[in-house]
């Protein structure tokens, strides 16, 4: 997409977003690239906030594809310098995106993948997110008891 506005990654340790936002500033430098986490483990918006990288208290839940305790230091310097800001999601939000990606695209996501398009629809960002937008969806692996408990609209345990 030549025109894109703005484009939401997953988080994980950094390395899929730094190169997503070196490729995207550098074909289109206007353009807005913002990581996803999920409310359970968002080390990357907590260290933006604070300006350097931060311990966050971690919860692990069935969005294990992304975040974590901290930001990798070895990162810190890539992402800080690629991305606008960091867009976190609830866990019903992400367990609403899997099921909407399964049904509407016909996608199987697991919930790191899905968390980027629950962002674009959240209501919470909708005063930053505008024109065209691009979500990531990166990764299938999702167990198939937690891919039906959210099929079935249940945050998966």
């Amino acid at each position: 997409m030549p025109d894109v506005d703005a484009v939401i990654c997953p988080y994980g340790g950094g390395g899929l977003i730094s190169g997503v936002s070196s490729a995207v500033k550098s074909l289109r430098p206007n353009a807005s690239v913002y990581a996803c986490e999920v409310e359970t483990a968002a080390p990357l918006k907590l260290s933006l906030d604070l300006g350097k990288p931060s311990s966050f208290n971690y919860t692990a839940s069935f969005v294990d594809g992304m975040g974590g305790k901290s930001v990798l230091d070895s990162m810190w310097p890539l992402v800080s310098n690629l991305v606008d800001d960091s867009l976190v999601v609830t866990l019903q939000e992400v367990t609403d995106a899997v099921k909407l990606i399964a049904e509407r695209n016909h996608v199987i996501a697991e919930g790191a993948g899905a968390a980027t398009v629950a962002a674009a629809l959240s209501e919470n960002f909708s005063n930053r997110l505008s024109g065209n937008i691009v979500c990531v969806i990166s990764g299938g692996n999702i167990d198939t008891n937690k891919l039906i408990q959210a099929l079935q609209g249940h945050i998966p345990k």
